[in-house]
């Protein structure tokens, strides 16, 4: 029954989107909802979520962020003003055009993103130098209308966080993106257990309306980059659309600077696709849910179930996650779904366990059995669970670097693709190269690695004079 349970999950090398597929549904972190391309998050996936949202909120507090909300729909007029911004999510836009029983005198857009509402309101707020920074951020839904859809990765309406910040010099604001990047890197190594890849955007891939956006890139098991998070210096565009100034020292009227940054419910996918394996999930234990799950053998037995209630207590005090499976299934059943679902350690208690005076601690990631005395295993348990956070950060971090590869030609580029890996390539500042890497390829820039070479290079889609190093990949 158990070993049946686990091979409904399809060969992660042989078809890698249904294995994900399988993943996020068999392990209840997510559902389809009614209306194609939404998704309904399940308890044990919001879990996930609640839980970078508390370690990000702690590392906003840091940065004199402040949580706030702004309405979710949009006067279509507010978003025609700043012309890039428009024409970069027009195919995307949701749009209402009827409600309270006829025609809307003015259509309304669900919000893709909040610059413009946002803008409109510090427009109203911002009178004087002495207003700034302001520096806001909302937890909420936005929505865009995604031709191809995948849970996690792209859905109609996703979650995320937006921050959106005024200064009243650009390279305040410019270091306000750059220290963002930070928080979303250290987020990376401290909970997620990902190693990003952190740089500029090339012109082409760049957020709408911006002056630059720097991006956190993870590379999949399949080889392909994830964008997990950007920062955008949005310079003036926005504060001259949305006309926010103040007056400054000199009691002159200037214009504001500003940026915005994200991460979103993708993240999630970046953690399954990461880490997981032909078992199912493998979750980061500071990330997870469920840290540590108790399974007593023998549910009959008064002394194994007082034992396993006993160590659950002394987990709690300690603030670690912990739940036991006293359901009637069998042991291996059990031992196969906590497997599934991720969880990072496993705790087998049975009567010949207290027999000796020990249980058997499990690693979901490496499945390394563990045997210990009972009086020792919520220390050690506590100890396993930032080794286990470690080794999974170093096996992605060797896995990714593992991976790529220098593209010295176009022909290059795309067999270091087609195999699954990213490509450096030395090229030059003209963005038409990036383009026709993309038109040829499929692959595109995901970010500038190293803006000022030190040494000369040829740019291998053109002779022309390379004067930057840019990661190429597949993405989602």
């Amino acid at each position: 029954m158990a070993k049946n349970f686990v091979e409904k999950i399809a060969d992660m090398e042989e078809d890698y989107p249904q294995w994900y597929t399988d993943v996020v549904t068999k392990t209840n972190l997510v559902d389809y909802g009614p209306v194609k391309g939404t998704m309904v998050i399940r308890p044990y996936g919001y879990s996930i979520w609640e839980n970078i949202q508390n370690y990000l909120n702690k590392e906003f507090k840091k940065c004199s962020v402040q949580n706030a909300y702004f309405p979710m729909f949009i006067p279509e007029s507010y978003l025609k003003r700043e012309a890039e911004h428009v024409e970069g999510f027009a195919p995307e836009v949701a749009v209402v055009t009827y409600a309270g029983g006829k025609e809307l005198e003015e259509k309304l857009v669900v919000r893709p993103t909040s610059e413009t509402i946002i803008c409109e309101m510090y427009s109203k707020w911002i009178k004087s130098y002495r207003d700034l920074p302001v520096k806001m951020n909302q937890w909420c839904n936005v929505v865009r209308w995604e031709k191809t859809t995948r849970p996690f990765l792209r859905t109609s309406e996703f979650l995320w966080q937006e921050g959106h910040t005024v200064y009243s010099n650009h390279e305040d604001a410019k270091n306000d993106a750059l220290k963002m990047l930070e928080v979303y890197d250290k987020l990376g190594k401290d909970l997620l257990a990902i190693p990003f890849f952190t740089g500029r955007k090339t012109e082409s891939e760049k957020f709408p309306g911006a002056d630059a956006t720097y991006t956190i890139e993870a590379m999949m098991h399949d080889g392909k980059s994830l964008q997990s998070g950007t920062t955008h210096d949005l310079g003036q565009k926005f504060a001259k659309a949305f006309d926010i100034k103040f007056l400054n020292k000199d009691e002159e009227l200037e214009y504001g600077y500003s940026t915005s940054w994200g991460v979103s419910t993708r993240l999630i996918g970046a953690i399954i696709m990461v880490h997981g394996d032909k078992r199912g999930l493998v979750l980061p234990p500071r990330v997870a849910p469920i840290q540590t799950i108790i399974i007593p053998i023998g549910k009959d037995n008064e002394k194994v179930l007082e034992t396993a209630k006993e160590l659950e207590e002394k987990l709690l005090a300690k603030n670690i996650r912990v739940d036991k499976d006293i359901t009637e299934n069998s042991p291996g059943w059990k031992f196969n779904e906590w497997e599934m679902k991720g969880v990072p350690v496993r705790v087998e208690i049975g009567p010949r366990d207290l027999e000796n005076g020990t249980l058997t601690l499990v690693r979901r990631d490496t499945l390394e059995k563990i045997v210990c005395k009972i009086e020792e295993a919520c220390d050690r348990i506590i100890q396993l669970l930032d080794e286990i956070h470690l080794s999974m950060y170093n096996r992605a971090l060797n896995y990714r670097n593992e991976r790529i590869e220098l593209a010295t030609s176009m022909e290059s580029l795309l067999n270091i693709v087609d195999n699954k890996k990213f490509a450096r390539a030395h090229i030059c500042d003209n963005e038409d190269c990036c383009l026709k890497v993309k038109a040829e390829t499929g692959a595109t820039s995901r970010m500038i690695e190293n803006e000022h070479l030190s040494e000369e290079h040829t740019c291998p889609f053109c002779g022309g004079k390379a004067t930057r190093t840019v990661l190429f990949a597949r993405s989602y």
